[in-house]
């Protein structure tokens, strides 16, 4: 028979206060003495209900979060997803101290808000590449591969039209901002020297297609400021396939994060309040944004824990441009092969063998012996003459 604890509390206090021994009273109903004299201190005459269970939630739950502020993360949030916006923790966060509200919460607190309110969403399993293989670039220390972009024209009050030049270090999550008033060959010299000052010289540089990046279609081997730049230092610069951004994705989501978190929320009216701002946007996503592929860690606290030595620029000053035409090196070009079996080289078609139809294949002009090399899976499939002017 279960056995009527509060019946048993009610009669140990009367038989206790009737003089009975607190010994015989605690044998006879299968308690502990401690028991019996915990019951006697909750017993009060003028509470008929002392012998009930009281609740076991803390006095003093400790700190929680007030629900103005789970309001605030919950309607941030939603705004920043309806404009189509990063709406993460993170961006959640900066979002509120853009705002400059009074109490902001740490990362995690706002996790468990969206957690909780079901404002999540998350990939289900893990990705599965579809597709022919792609010649992805390895990221496996800091500066081992840079993808680098513009954003722009943009425009200032004044008005003020510039360029942005992002690049990202894969491996590390850090980011070089640097604004351009221009796409020249001086400006995208220029550009990538100051980024590359902070961040360091990459192994391998990857780009989009964009003019600006090769040179001229009127030339197409002539080696634009990029590419000579880019060999003068012993870098391999990569250029992806025409129409797919999604190659350069590091970059692209970073340009978004830039839009939303700077161009929409700082006010410029100067080309040095401009280059001031782009730098405080750097150094605060490098030392504050966290990255769930980094453990959770900031790029600087990443790059602090990696012992990888790291080259930076050895003048202060910029390579003049035009620049020497280089002797030696190699740059690339990936590129998917379609029916057609047309090599596309920056407006320059040449025909393919039909196995390399449906495949990508990374053309590689090796500057010394003049020559445009493909290759298929590391393997050298065909090599024509390609002099450099």
């Amino acid at each position: 028979m279960k056995k009527d604890v509060q019946q048993d509390r009610r009669w140990a206090v009367e038989r206790f206060f009737s003089g009975e021994r607190p010994h015989s009273i605690c044998v006879s109903l299968e308690h502990s003495r401690s028991w019996l004299y915990k019951w006697l201190d909750r017993y009060e005459s003028d509470d008929p209900l002392w012998y009930q269970d009281k609740s076991r939630r803390p006095i003093n739950p400790g700190q929680s979060t007030a629900a103005e502020v789970e309001e605030q993360v919950k309607l941030i949030r939603l705004s920043l997803y309806n404009n189509g916006a990063f709406c993460g923790a993170q961006a959640v966060q900066w979002e509120m101290e853009d705002l400059g509200l009074p109490h902001i919460p740490s990362l995690r607190t706002i996790n468990r808000i969206l957690s909780r309110n079901d404002l999540t969403n998350r990939r289900t399993g893990r990705y599965q590449p579809k597709g022919k293989a792609y010649p992805v670039l390895l990221a496996e220390h800091p500066n081992q591969t840079h993808q680098a972009d513009f954003v722009g024209p943009c425009y200032l009050k004044g008005p003020i039209r510039f360029y942005s030049l992002n690049m990202v270090d894969i491996c590390t999550g850090r980011c070089g901002v640097e604004p351009l008033c221009s796409r020249s060959g001086q400006a995208i010299i220029d550009g990538f020297w100051a980024a590359w000052k902070r961040l360091g010289i990459p192994q391998d540089l990857q780009v989009d297609n964009e003019m600006s990046f090769y040179g001229s279609p009127t030339h197409p081997r002539g080696m634009g400021p990029l590419i000579r730049l880019c060999l003068h230092h012993n870098i391999n610069l990569w250029f992806i396939p025409p129409a797919e951004p999604w190659r350069n994705g590091v970059v692209e989501k970073f340009n978004d994060h830039y839009k939303q978190k700077h161009l929409q929320k700082v006010s410029m009216s100067s080309k040095a309040e401009l280059l001031q701002a782009s730098h405080d946007f750097e150094y605060r996503h490098n030392s504050q944004y966290r990255y769930s592929k980094l453990g959770g860690k900031t790029p600087l606290a990443t790059l602090a824990m990696m012992s990888k030595k790291m080259c930076f620029p050895k003048t202060e000053q910029a390579p003049q441009y035009p620049l020497k035409k280089p002797e030696a090196g190699f740059y690339h070009l990936v590129r998917f092969i379609r029916s057609d079996l047309k090599l596309n080289v920056f407006g320059e078609i040449f025909m393919l063998p039909s196995e390399l139809q449906y495949e990508y294949v990374v053309a590689t002009i090796d500057v010394k012996e003049q020559k445009l090399k493909v290759f298929l899976n590391s393997s050298i499939v065909e090599e024509l003459n390609y002099k450099l002017r």
